[in-house]
């Protein structure tokens, strides 16, 4: 795409960031603008490194096998058919020019990857005027620094991640059981997950429960040679359906032989040798960082008001601060809670749906000269999955466990998925495994693709 295909009298509308919020939200506009976006009046670009978005509350059931890691993705370019995508990184907003800096893909970045400058010196930055703007950059996982984590650690918030760990947990199976030294069977055979909210729970869950499943394919291990680890700084997980429900979860978790370590912090992971906060070190072959996100860092790059997390300060009907042209919604904004659950609404994916639906209609509202309309969301409750035929559930007071909790958590992430074709596939991949079990083969070399290749290369004949 370029800036130049848009129609000069257009209003331009950009949408920084693809994921939750950017994707609704230009979906909603797509339906609430169709005749001013084919008579050539408003024109809309969805700016993201990547061309699709990611449902990320079925991460875990792809990274254990249940889903085929395609079909927990939306194509922007399919679902998105009257607007405009760019792949490429924002590395600055200037809300004074009126402009978006994206350096597009494809082009060489600088040493930093964000400075908008190639490695020979020459800029390669693009500016893309807007008339009105959407800040939907979302968040990345919150570190702190602990020797060795970046080394060791991995996050858990991209298919990319989904697909490496499910291949890694696999592999150190392969491992466990090609090896007769004990240290390397422990090593290899001990995972530990950092971070007790619906992304560490729900990751080591179902993990958990795909390695317990293969393991009758590994005659030489056992799931009692297992060590699953979950480390909280908290004194209790899954806050979001609240204490008790939490209790039973953790009860729940230890019941499986999973150890649940509360108000524990993680102090090194130097070597993959784990040292915690209660005296207990060990060596493990996984380390899962899921101990929250924070705003994209790439806000700190703009003139937009910042409240003290880094978030963009919103109004409760999505509009930055001082800044009527621009918008913000997701896990990047702070966002009044009209609902009085809380100050500001959480960064889920619940609360980042509905946001985009009023904000698309805000922003046709806007376009045609109407009232604002405020965010608020009546709290329905939360789901999670606990593996297969588990899971927890708090619906409008309604506390549920077991296999109607795990049903619910399906039913109601299969109903937000966007498109009939998604739709379906996530489905069939459901109704699959009623008659297969799961696959259990690692496919390690994906992160590695080029490794074969290069060995051919290093061992070619030598001319002459």
């Amino acid at each position: 795409m370029s800036v130049e295909q848009i129609p000069p009298a257009a209003k331009h509308i950009v949408i920084v960031g693809g994921g939750y919020v950017g994707m609704y939200t230009a979906l909603r506009l797509q339906r609430r603008l169709r005749r001013e976006l084919r008579r050539g009046e408003v024109a809309v670009t969805v700016v993201d490194p990547q061309s699709y978005m990611t449902y990320q509350p079925f991460l875990p059931e792809a990274a254990a096998g249940n889903l085929e890691p395609r079909h927990v993705v939306a194509p922007l370019r399919k679902v998105l058919k009257r607007c405009r995508v760019l792949n490429g990184h924002v590395v600055g907003i200037s809300a004074e020019r009126r402009v978006a800096l994206v350096h597009p893909a494809g082009s060489d970045p600088g040493p930093e990857g964000w400075d908008g400058v190639g490695a020979s010196g020459e800029a390669r930055v693009q500016e893309v005027p807007y008339d009105r703007l959407v800040i939907a950059l979302g968040s990345i996982s919150r570190t702190l620094p602990i020797p060795g984590l970046a080394e060791c650690g991995i996050g858990f918030k991209t298919v990319e991640e989904a697909i490496y760990l499910r291949n890694h947990v696999l592999h150190q199976l392969d491992i466990a059981a090609s090896n007769d030294d004990p240290e390397v069977r422990r090593r290899a055979l001990t995972f530990v997950f950092v971070g007790g909210g619906f992304a560490g729970v729900e990751a080591l869950a179902e993990l958990e429960d795909m390695a317990r499943d293969a393991c009758r394919w590994y005659p030489s291990v056992r799931h009692e040679d297992m060590r699953w680890m979950m480390v909280e700084a908290a004194d209790r997980i899954l806050p979001e359906v609240g204490p008790e429900m939490g209790r039973w979860t953790v009860e729940a978790l230890r019941g499986r032989g999973i150890e649940v370590k509360l108000e524990t912090l993680l102090k090194t992971a130097e070597g993959g040798h784990i040292v915690l906060s209660d005296g207990e070190s060990f060596d493990a072959g996984t380390l899962v960082w899921t101990a929250g996100v924070k705003p994209h860092p790439m806000l700190k790059r703009t003139d937009l008001p910042l409240d003290e997390k880094g978030r963009v300060k919103a109004t409760a009907e999505l509009a930055v601060e001082g800044l009527p042209d621009v918008y913000a919604a997701g896990d990047n904004a702070r966002v009044p809670d009209l609902s009085g659950f809380g100050e500001f609404t959480a960064p889920n994916a619940q609360h980042a749906v509905r946001q985009a639906r009023t904000l698309g209609d805000n922003i046709a509202a806007d376009l045609h000269g109407k009232p604002l309309t405020p965010y608020k969301h009546a709290y329905v409750g939360s789901v999670a999955s606990l593996g297969l035929h588990k899971g927890v559930a708090n619906v409008y007071g309604l506390k549920l466990r077991g296999v109607v909790a795990w049903f619910m958590h399906r039913t109601y992430h299969l109903s937000r998925m966007p498109t009939v074709n998604r739709k379906f596939r996530v489905a069939l991949d459901w109704s699959l495994a009623l008659f297969f079990r799961r696959e259990i083969v690692s496919l390690g070399e994906l992160s590695s693709p080029r490794a074969e290749f290069e060995l051919a290369t290093e061992h070619r004949p030598k001319d002459g």
